[in-house]
């Protein structure tokens, strides 16, 4: 292998994550699992399903440090984009209510 294709040192944990997935993963599980949809089917394929509509509906923010992410998980964390993150957890969930497939 030539000098010019080794890869460069790490010197800190890299890794490309996808905060807004990471929230909606989390308000997804809160929300299905909690007193507003009891008789919603709390199966892994419908919570999955749910994630995807939702993230699919939202834009991406990637980052590979664990700067980058506090940065941008702060910003997604506020009252605003929890309301809007939020709305659209409330559509998939009724999208997949309608159409789960079992």
């Amino acid at each position: 292998m030539t000098e010019q294709m080794k890869p460069s040192p790490v010197t800190e944990e890299v890794q490309l994550l996808n905060v807004t997935e990471e929230i909606v993963r989390g308000l997804v599980s809160f929300t299905i699992h909690g007193p507003d949809y009891p008789t919603f089917c709390r199966c892994q394929k419908c919570e999955l399903d749910i994630c995807a509509i939702t993230l699919n509906h939202l834009d991406n923010h990637f980052v590979t440090t664990k700067e980058e992410r506090e940065k941008v998980y702060a910003i997604l964390k506020t009252p605003d984009s929890i309301e809007q993150i939020n709305k659209q957890i409330i559509h998939a969930i009724h999208i997949v209510s309608h159409k789960s497939g079992h």
